[in-house]
């Protein structure tokens, strides 16, 4: 706690006046152009590594970067994430959806473990919020993952998009740069847009392609991001050889 206050007091002394005056300027009028979902992870700063400011997204974070299903909600949607996809697309107007997962994610690492009956047994559930969170809402993406270990993990898995008629291929991880686990959380980061699109108050504006689900993926050991690109059916790494072709796709597909 020491360490933050004494940041606090730096923050006063260094960057406070700036920010201030970010604030002043979209006080009255935010245009937030993003809903930006991604881990808790205390290693992942989603707006220095997208170098993003004042007033430019919201940003929901969890363990895991989950976006529950629609289909475990019944009468009302009783969780942050619906809520914050509501006020950012359907009472802000906002275009784009990204979910971002990244690399030796911890929940990611132990949802890799949940594969086990017993490690995920109802009563081991009971006294672990975090596992009970995980296989409630990220057991799709396990499921999804060992079919694929079965068929080979070069294999291509198919996920539903803005709306269950467009599908979209992916491969994960064709040069096999990552652990098993890592390969999950790329799966799980693509599965989340799947997710994104069950909420039926997105509907109309996923049909009439009004708004758009992005996934990136953060390495972060080599401070690498990596963007979903469905022209090349994988993750690619934003760098000085792909960005145009990148932005390219972005123009023609989600403008």
């Amino acid at each position: 706690m020491e360490r933050i206050l004494r940041g606090v007091m730096r923050y006063r002394h260094s960057t406070r006046e700036q920010m201030v005056q970010e604030f002043r300027k979209v006080r009255d009028n935010p245009q937030p152009k993003a809903v930006f979902f991604t881990c808790m992870d205390s290693r992942m700063i989603p707006t220095r590594f997208t170098e993003t400011h004042v007033g430019d997204m919201f940003v929901v974070r969890n363990a895991g970067n989950l976006v529950p299903h629609a289909e475990h909600f019944q009468d009302e949607y009783f969780s942050c994430e619906p809520a914050a996809l509501e006020l950012g697309c359907v009472v802000n107007n906002i275009k784009h959806i990204i979910v971002c997962g990244h690399s030796d994610c911890k929940a990611m690492n132990l949802l890799y473990q949940l594969k086990d009956p017993e490690f995920s047994s109802l009563d081991n559930r009971r006294i672990s919020p975090l596992r009970a969170w995980l296989c409630e809402h990220a057991n799709t993406s396990l499921a999804k993952f060992q079919n694929l270990k079965e068929i080979g993990l070069d294999k291509p898995l198919i996920f539903s998009s803005e709306t269950p008629l467009r599908k979209f291929v992916a491969y994960i991880d064709p040069e096999n740069n990552f652990a098993i686990e890592d390969k999950l959380s790329q799966v799980n980061t693509l599965q989340q847009i799947e997710n994104v699109a069950s909420y039926g108050f997105l509907k109309r504006r996923l049909e009439s392609h009004d708004l758009h689900i992005h996934a990136l993926w953060f390495d972060i050991y080599t401070g690498d991001i990596y963007f979903f690109s469905r022209n090349a059916k994988r993750f690619i790494a934003i760098d000085e050889s792909s960005i145009e072709r990148l932005l390219d796709e972005v123009r023609r597909y989600y403008s």
